[in-house]
Formats: structure tokens, C-alpha cells, sequence
């Protein structure tokens, strides 16, 4: 029935796991003797690892703008807070702080290696930047004050409830505070019964988020 062999799929970063984990549960039932390869990346790698066919599908944020050779399917926004630890100088800033004034601290920016956005920033004020690949590292070194920076606000709730990381209103921030994700492959081969069936699983539990 042309059913994958193995499915192996890409996941952006910042989409949230216990979506993912819902979806994987149902995907599970439905296909349990396909194995599931997960990889874990961002920004422009997740589309790199689509295009070159190494997986079957992704799920990637807005980075990377349309792509010709590609099809998406929408999922759902997260929530997106630029906060810092409540020792650093900006957690007592009184209003939306200015570009100058941000320019003065390091922003801690999540970065990867793809050359597809090698020369794109996301969300970046300030001209000291610290680049990180992983969103753990990122996290600590915020809780740690050692910068400023954006995380999903479900990966930080408990830590804003907790007071262990202050929200920050950047005056010059344009953009909404959400960030879309959505399911993408390539037009030349959508996934199979398998791939096809994990993503009906992403949709139906990004509807329950």
C-alpha cells in the first residue's frame, strides 16, 4: 500500500513538545510498526533537510520565506517573549525600552548552521549578539543573566510565574509575538500513508493546544 518503510521528519525547535508528544501518541496507534526518526533543528535546517530529502516532511516557523519546490500545511502560532533574568539592568527598565538602550546589552539569539538562513536574523535589536544552537543553552544563560533574549512562552511560563525571568516590551518590536508553524514537504513527494498520517496527528492536536 506504499506504506514508509521508516518515517523519519524534522521538528523546528520552538514547537511545543507536548503537541508533538499527543501527536506521536496517535501516530503510534495508528502505525505501530513504523519506526519514527525525529530530528530537532532550526530555523533554515529544517527546510535544508526537507529539500535534500532526507526527511520526509518538517515542521518549520516563518524563517526561510516560501520556497518554490515546497508545499505547507498550517498548525498552529506560539507565543514568543523576549525576557531576562531579574538581575539584569533591562528587568528594571519602566516602559518599552528603546533601541539604544538594548544596544548597550548582549542578546542571546538562537542560530543554526543552514546556509539557507546563514544571513537572516530573527527578531534581533541589538548589535551584540551571542549566537547559541540549542534552546536549552539559550534558556539557562537567560536565567542565568547572562543577556536578553525571545523564548516560547510555554517553555518559560512556570519561570515568568515564578519571577525566575521578566517579560521585556521592546519599543521598536514590529512584529507580532507569535510565531506560525506549519507542516512542510516537497510538492514532487508528499509523504506517504505514514508521514501523511503523523501530520493528520500534528493538525488534530494543534487544534487541541
Amino acid at each position: 500500500d506504499g506504506l514508509e518503510p521508516e518515517l523519519s521528519v524534522v521538528i523546528n525547535v520552538l514547537f511545543p513538545s507536548r503537541v508533538l508528544t499527543q501527536a506521536v501518541a496517535g501516530f503510534q496507534l495508528r502505525f505501530p510498526d513504523t519506526p519514527l526518526r525525529i530530528s530537532v533543528e532550526g530555523l533554515g535546517a529544517v527546510l535544508e533537510l526537507v529539500l535534500d530529502r532526507t526527511c520526509a516532511f518538517g515542521i518549520r516557523g516563518p524563517i526561510g520565506g516560501a520556497h518554490p519546490d515546497l508545499s505547507s500545511e498550517y498548525l498552529l502560532q506560539v507565543g514568543y517573549q523576549m525576557v531576562t533574568a531579574p538581575t539584569h539592568p533591562l528587568a528594571h527598565y519602566r516602559g518599552p525600552i528603546p533601541t539604544k538602550t538594548l544596544a548597550q546589552y548582549v542578546q542571546l539569539v538562537l542560530s543554526d548552521r543552514s546556509k539557507l538562513t546563514e544571513d537572516k536574523d530573527f527578531r534581533v535589536f541589538a548589535p551584540k549578539t551571542w549566537r547559541l544552537y540549542d534552546l536549552g543553552a539559550k534558556h539557562a544563560m537567560l536565567k542565568a543573566g547572562l543577556g536578553w533574549g525571545g523564548m516560547p512562552v510555554e517553555v518559560i511560563r512556570e519561570d515568568l510565574d515564578r519571577g525566575l525571568l521578566v517579560p521585556l516590551e521592546i519599543a521598536d518590536m514590529t512584529t507580532a509575538s507569535v510565531i506560525t508553524m506549519s507542516a512542510v514537504y516537497r510538492t514532487d513527494a508528499p509523504p506517504g500513508p505514514a508521514g501523511r498520517g503523523l501530520i493528520e496527528e500534528l493538525i488534530r492536536a494543534s487544534s487541541q493546544s
